[in-house]
């Protein structure tokens, strides 16, 4: 931005959007990239920017049903869709698709019967976190995880897993209920 140029947030006449005088620290920690003609936030803390297409097929996984399960990975400073799982697809495909040494984020679309003879669904947020992972790449997971969790409106169930065994489909279904 050149001195002459005025704010993105506030307008006024200043030279970086950072200092920005006329804007809480909270606004002026908001970082806008027009990448491909959106607007992704970034993560105050990390960096970590959540792209706009994450949102778009969390809407179609909870709204149309349109897939099973989405994971996502975070690809330089941008959270990105990974993997699109099809309605078709069951638990075991979704645990199979993580993989074993990198994190993840997950949602999952846990559909059950209750003891009432009611069909019902729950989104599940997992946050996949391997110990074989690098620190590095576990910390950038953790400090963004809550600023995209956000993001998702309308998750029902969070989970964190370091391990196969703390996500295995009897876990899910007992959170379920």
């Amino acid at each position: 931005m050149k001195s002459s140029e005025s704010c993105y947030l506030c307008k006024a006449q200043t030279t970086l959007l950072k200092i920005c005088p006329k804007k809480s620290v909270w606004e002026r920690n908001k970082v806008f990239s027009f990448i491909n003609g959106t607007t992704e936030m970034a993560n105050a803390v990390s960096g970590v920017a959540v792209q706009d297409d994450c949102k778009l097929r969390f809407l179609d996984l909870k709204a149309k049903r349109n897939y099973r399960y989405i994971i996502f990975k975070i690809d330089g400073q941008r959270v990105v869709v990974e993997k699109l799982g099809q309605p078709s697809l069951d638990y075991d495909d979704f645990a199979a698709a993580l993989p074993a040494d990198e994190c993840r984020y997950a949602v999952y679309d846990f559909d059950f019967v209750t003891s009432e003879n009611c069909q019902k669904s729950k989104i599940f947020f997992i946050a996949w976190s391997p110990d074989t992972s690098n620190v590095r790449m576990k910390m950038v997971y953790a400090s963004s995880k809550d600023r995209f969790k956000r993001e998702l409106d309308g998750i029902q169930v969070e989970l964190q897993a370091t391990e196969p065994s703390e996500m295995s489909f009897d876990i899910i279904k007992a959170r379920a209920f």
